[in-house]
């Protein structure tokens, strides 16, 4: 860390306390909506969907905004927000309330997670030791959280609501003393003129549907893996080590990971070995019972994750330049989220044969960021 600006410092410290708040209340607003509060699970279903689709579906809106109006009042903006979304969700006891509460916490993330990127990305020397830094907060965070929800639970739910309403209000006044403006480059296109641009770069969009896959097998620690270990063990428990592996295992490996790297090979030769393993830890579960084949795969993602994700931060920052980052990094998130929510409809679709769908689509997306290679480097 002592390589990197304090501003840069300042965003890690950020996206640890980002993670920690989210994780304190998201997990539970579930149980409290349908225990608590009496709702029914289509209702509590809508809520969640609506916080969900209010922050995929704005990515590209908050990361023209970090372009237009600069990172940091975006970042500010965000946090400030999600202030008033968690302590709605606090003290609203009606579905109109909740939604509203959604909307805000959805809203919120859509601004600050470009804009915290695209800061990262123009700010920090080293672009991938900086994100695999950023990783490793925010797998602390989300390590965090949880367990100190879990605690406030004990007193309430509205307890646990307020404590993470002000965890974001203390990372909303720390950025607004602390953390420095940078000057903005001036545009010259209007806002669908940048996103007509972004959308015509063949080379991103390639790059997007390649990449997409990570996110695609992510999502399976919510969905195949969970299943696959409680059906192993039967118990619910079970899941929670999952998500402990997979945070201890990136914490302890992230840097170590990334520096190897970077002395060892390409950058998009990293994002397809990444890619690899993580479709290749998914033919353990495919063919093996029990639980330690499905620990194996969670592994088999936290290491492909962390080689992967910080070579394709630093990939996006190098598409948008630095007048187009926030919307380059919007626009990623806003194109692969849709591919990725595609592919997890498909791979449940796919019931018992999920897994092998997951080795598919690992194995073809590090196999296209190779072709993206060859077709970069090649002589006209």
């Amino acid at each position: 860390m002592r390589e990197l600006s304090w501003a840069v410092r300042l965003l890690l410290v950020n996206q640890f306390g980002v993670n920690t708040g989210f994780y304190l209340l998201v997990p539970y607003l579930a149980t409290h909506f349908t225990k608590d509060l009496g709702l029914s699970a289509a209702v509590t279903g809508v809520i969640l969907g609506v916080r969900n689709l209010s922050q995929q579906g704005l990515f590209l809106v908050g990361g023209s905004a970090a372009d237009r109006f600069g990172a940091r009042w975006v970042i500010i903006a965000g946090c400030a927000v999600r202030v008033v979304g968690f302590a709605l969700f606090a003290f609203g006891v009606t579905v109109p309330l909740l939604l509203a509460a959604a909307v805000l916490s959805g809203l919120a993330g859509a601004l600050f997670n470009p804009a915290v990127r695209a800061y990262i990305a123009v700010d920090a020397p080293d672009k991938a030791k900086a994100f695999a830094l950023f990783n490793v907060f925010a797998q602390a965070g989300a390590l965090c959280g949880p367990v100190l929800g879990g605690v406030l639970l004990l007193v309430d739910f509205q307890a646990a609501a307020l404590a993470a309403a002000g965890i974001f209000a203390v990372l909303t006044a720390a950025q607004a003393l602390v953390l420095p403006a940078r000057e903005v480059p001036p545009s010259g296109s209007s806002v669908l003129g940048d996103w007509r641009r972004c959308l015509g770069d063949r080379r991103f969009l390639a790059f997007i549907l390649a990449l997409s896959g990570m996110y695609a097998l992510q999502n399976q620690l919510y969905l195949v893996l969970p299943l696959a270990a409680e059906q192993a063990t039967g118990t619910p428990g079970s899941v929670a080590l999952l998500f402990l592996v997979s945070t201890v295992a990136t914490l302890l490996f992230q840097m170590r990971i990334t520096k190897w790297l970077e002395a060892a090979t390409s950058r998009a030769r990293a994002m397809a070995l990444g890619l690899a393993v993580m479709g290749a830890g998914f033919l353990a579960p495919a063919v093996l019972p029990g639980l330690v084949p499905v620990l194996g795969a969670v592994l088999a993602l936290a290491f492909g994750v962390m080689m992967a994700q910080p070579f394709v931060y630093e990939r996006i920052g190098q598409f948008g330049g630095e007048s187009l980052t926030g919307t380059y990094f919007g626009m990623f998130y806003l194109v692969s989220g849709v591919i990725a929510a595609a592919s997890t409809a498909l791979i449940g679709w796919a019931g018992a044969a999920g897994p092998a769908v997951c080795v598919a689509i690992g194995l073809a997306c590090a196999a296209a960021v190779l072709v993206q290679e060859r077709r970069t480097t090649a002589p006209a």
